[in-house]
């Protein structure tokens, strides 16, 4: 059944007008009065819904009963991802959505390309947003992570949860991933970098931070595999898969 965020309350029995931007995805999949679809707050809930009325400008639906399913990871994953260039970034994003990442913080390191003026880092900022409730449609998430504003790593790193297991994803890593995951490991922070990864001086900074140097295997993975096969293999070892 088709799935949508829907920024507002989803209160039982109600009727609402669907948004545009929902609306253009209903009448792409030629969507009928009488035809069902699911919508979710992005907050833990979703509603069944049944389309009742279609006018020239938009849809009514009627809301069924209010469920709260939780799709989430086991594990509570924060991934600070250094900026990649175009799609790179938003497969990143878009996988992690999918793998039950609970928050995205993109920065800026030294080997990202480009540099991110205030309105071209807001504008990307939403275009982030909008991969991560795509992601959620498509995978069945009724939360919404959240993603950050870009920020410098050194800024970044001073505001992340205090106990939680820091991880840096480096080729050059002494430790395997199973082997820094301990047991009843919970919260944990990923960071991985861009195009060429963190420099020696980012590596530096994060290992002062307490972040744990871990290699993906024998391989070196791209910058957008290797987050998603981070928390794969993270889910893996949680039981999550």
């Amino acid at each position: 059944m088709p799935r949508f965020y829907f920024a507002g309350d989803l209160a039982s029995g109600e009727r609402l007008r669907l948004p545009a931007e929902i609306v253009r995805h209903v009448r792409a999949l030629r969507l009928r009065p009488g035809d069902s679809i699911v919508l979710f707050d992005g907050a833990g809930g979703e509603v069944p819904a049944r389309i009742v009325a279609r006018e020239r400008r938009g849809l009514e639906v009627e809301l069924g009963e209010r469920r709260n399913i939780d799709r989430e990871s086991p594990l509570a994953v924060t991934l600070v991802q250094a900026i990649s260039t175009g799609e790179r970034m938003d497969a990143t994003i878009e996988k992690a959505v999918e793998l039950g990442v609970a928050a995205i913080r993109p920065v800026v390191s030294a080997r990202t390309q480009g540099r991110l003026d205030p309105a071209r880092a807001q504008a990307k900022l939403a275009h982030w947003r909008r991969i991560a409730i795509a992601a959620c449609e498509q995978c069945g998430r009724n939360r919404l992570p959240p993603i950050e504003p870009p920020a410098a790593l050194a800024e970044c790193l001073v505001r992340l949860p205090e106990r939680s297991l820091k991880l840096l994803l480096s080729p050059r890593g002494e430790r395997r991933l199973r082997d820094a995951l301990g047991p009843g490991e919970r919260e944990i922070v990923i960071a991985c970098g861009p195009e060429g990864g963190f420099d020696e001086a980012e590596e530096a900074l994060l290992r002062s931070a307490g972040f744990v140097a871990v290699r993906l295997g024998p391989r070196v993975l791209r910058t957008e595999t290797a987050a998603p096969a981070a928390l794969a293999a993270l889910n893996a070892l949680a039981g999550d898969f």
